[in-house]
């Protein structure tokens, strides 16, 4: 029997659909289909809109200092590390009055995603590189995904002030990937700059407008909003906040928003300086409160005339959403136990990632998961955005998971709870420490490796049968100190004929605790007496090697 709620798969429902003389065709779960796609728009309803620049490339190539020099301000000061870990967007204004909305991507290889998401919401990408360094793997990928996406690019060659800087070499970097400059007779532009110093940084937006002005952007700003949400964290003060593009249309306040399963009416607007602003065109981020969740970085959001039907959808989707989750929740198999079994020492460390911003905790969560190895497992059991709070504890302690907190802090009763059960929270504010952290953490949980050392060799010259004690070995210690605790084993031609423990070891009459090489001692094997002069004696010990990952 099937109770009204549950929901068949595919294969059930074509067998019962067939049973009724029907024919079941599939269409695809997107989202964003629900929403009624509206009217094309009309040619004279089209306007010119800023371009969307996304500034991309490897860490430190300076990427933010471009961006602050174009904005006059200091975004580096406020970053941990001086490392970006958010999308940052920005709306310029130009000298001849023209604006471009920038986005700053992070450069760190755990931000994939976001720079994937950087190169979608764009119109043309600055793959900035060091003049002074190499096109690094990130450089790489910023590439990758920007042709993937089909965005055209401009090139920056940054830090050319610097001693060693060596621009052609870029250039030859480039010119192997298939990427030739216009300098060298290709199709992209290239512009040699100093961010730091503002050097031909005007140089560079004019070859960003000219690509931009080729591509006749344009848009209508008299239709209802729709974008994509470029980052959402949860604000203490004043609830979720979703940094969002205005990608079409314009979004005012008032307006019913929906984006993913979270849904709301605009409460309030904020410019990338904190200045409230009413409405939004097309090509305009802003920050803006009123939805009920913080939708993931990278969601469409729309504009809907009807509250109660963007209500319906969130709960539509939220259904999906908790559908798919539940189909997807990994289980043990035979086969995995029996392989945890023949690994013998399988361990799992569970963690709870909670974040400033959607973006840093998929990234965080996602490079953590990679550190897993064949013998220890790294479980994400939970991610938010937000505060630590005490249900996190409390799952936490039901779960035997570390807490890692990303530019978040405890609550008291949270901290009160953590130390009441002695659970571990980790607060981190530069993703490297993060990860390099936990690293430390699997490798300790490793089993160390066991190694064998030979610490000394003595050769058999004579042997002495005793009453009551059994045969003695006179020895000679050929190589390293012979110790009276050591394990040894007797070697007869090349082949082991006995392994264990002294039973005495003396030189002359007296017991010795230790002989040194080129020395001459008696000794006995523990319970075996065949031993023969010219045998050798080998002594060894077992170290334990830590393992790192």
């Amino acid at each position: 029997m099937v109770s009204i709620n549950q929901r068949l798969d595919a294969e059930t429902l074509v067998l019962v659909a067939e049973e009724f003389g029907y024919k079941v065709e599939f269409v695809t779960a997107e989202l964003s289909e629900e929403i009624e796609q509206q009217e094309p728009d009309r040619e004279e309803d089209l306007v010119e809109r800023p371009p969307v620049i996304t500034v991309m490339g490897h860490v430190d190539h300076g990427k933010t200092s471009l961006l602050d020099n174009i904005r006059n301000t200091n975004v580096i000061a406020g970053e941990a590390g001086g490392i970006t870990q958010h999308i940052g967007a920005y709306s310029v204004k130009l000298e001849n009055g023209r604006r471009i909305t920038f986005l700053d991507t992070p450069g760190h290889e755990a931000f994939t995603a976001m720079r994937a998401r950087g190169a979608q919401m764009t119109d043309l990408a600055i793959i900035i590189v060091a003049a002074d360094d190499a096109v690094m793997p990130q450089t790489k990928e910023a590439i990758a995904h920007a042709q993937a996406a089909g965005v055209p690019m401009v090139f920056a060659i940054n830090k050319i002030d610097k001693p060693g800087a060596n621009p052609d070499t870029i250039r030859r970097q480039l010119s192997e990937m298939n990427i030739l400059v216009e300098d060298w007779g290709g199709k992209y532009q290239c512009q040699e700059i100093s961010a730091k110093k503002g050097l031909n940084v005007d140089k560079l937006l004019e070859k960003v407008l000219f690509e931009t002005d080729l591509l006749e952007l344009k848009a209508n700003p008299n239709k209802m909003g729709s974008g994509a949400v470029i980052e959402s964290s949860l604000d203490k003060g004043r609830g979720y906040l979703a940094t969002v593009l205005v990608q079409d249309g314009t979004v005012h306040v008032g307006d019913v928003i929906i984006s993913g399963a979270y849904y709301g009416r605009v409460k309030a607007m904020y410019n990338e300086r904190g200045q409230k602003v009413e409405s939004a065109g097309p090509s305009t981020p802003v920050s803006l409160l009123g939805l009920n969740g913080a939708p993931a970085a990278g969601e469409k959001f729309n504009i809907m005339a009807d509250e109660k039907e963007a209500k319906s959808i969130a709960q539509r989707r939220e259904q999906l959403i908790r559908i798919q989750g539940i189909k997807t929740q990994k289980h043990l198999t035979l086969e995995e136990i029996g392989r945890r079994i023949a690994i013998g020492n399988f361990k799992e460390l569970n963690i709870i990632v909670k974040g400033d911003v959607d973006g840093s905790v998929e990234a965080l969560s996602d490079s953590l998961i990679k550190l897993s190895t064949e013998e220890v497992r790294v479980n994400v059991i939970h991610k938010a955005v937000g505060a630590i709070s005490e249900s996190d504890v409390l799952l936490a302690e039901a779960s035997d998971a570390v807490i890692i907190g990303f530019q978040v802090r405890p609550s008291a009763e949270a901290r009160r709870a953590a130390e009441k059960e002695g659970i571990e929270i980790r607060l981190y504010s530069v993703i490297y420490d993060c990860i390099n952290e936990v690293k430390e953490g699997i490798e300790g949980m490793l089993e160390p490796e066991k190694k064998e050392e030979v610490t000394a060799t003595a050769e058999v010259k004579q042997t002495f049968k005793i009453s009551k004690v059994g045969t003695i070995a006179g020895c000679l210690v050929k190589e390293g100190k012979l110790t009276s605790k050591a394990d040894v084993r007797l070697i007869r031609d090349g082949i082991v004929v006995y392994t264990g423990s002294l039973s005495s070891l003396q030189r002359g009459k007296d017991q010795a605790k230790e002989v040194p090489s080129g020395m001459e001692c008696g000794c006995g094997l523990d319970r075996y007496n065949d031993i023969h002069p010219g045998d050798v004696i080998e002594a060894f010990q077992i170290v334990e090697i830590k393992r790192s990952l």
